[in-house]
């Protein structure tokens, strides 16, 4: 199941600090972030391999996630917070603020073969979630 972090922040006068560090296993091999995102879902998918660490740098973003055993919907909306998916969590993101920007930190490169796009069968509460978004 997917794990909320609050990273560790340094503050200042002259601003703060927020460490990213010793959270996902491996080696930081990519990093991308999704801004202007609008009303629409993003991902739908989980993974054989990559670990992803999401932080909403700006703004807020809504991500459901699923494991095959358990749904939750987490609300990330401060740069303080990190949610670590693990290859096994089915994700989607989506109720982006006008100004988010959600940065993705990954241990593998990007690889088409990796994705596995078949939500889990027990996925009662994504259902409601994509037809409450829909109307």
């Amino acid at each position: 199941m997917a794990k909320l972090y609050e990273l560790t922040t340094y503050e200042s006068d002259t601003g703060n600090l927020t460490v990213f560090e010793k959270i996902i296993p491996g080696v930081i091999q990519r990093v991308f972030y999704i801004y202007e995102a609008g009303s629409g879902t993003r991902a739908g998918h989980r993974h054989h391999q990559a670990w992803n660490a999401l932080i909403c740098l700006r703004g807020s973003c809504r991500v459901y996630n699923n494991d095959g055993a358990k749904e939750e919907v987490i609300r990330l909306a401060t740069p303080r917070q990190c949610l670590v998916l693990e290859p096994k969590d089915w994700h989607s993101m989506d109720e982006f603020s006008d100004d988010a920007i959600l940065l993705v930190v990954s241990n593998e490169l990007y690889d088409k073969d990796d994705y596995i796009y078949e939500p889990y069968l027990n996925g009662q509460m994504e259902n409601s979630l994509l037809m409450a978004a829909s109307e």
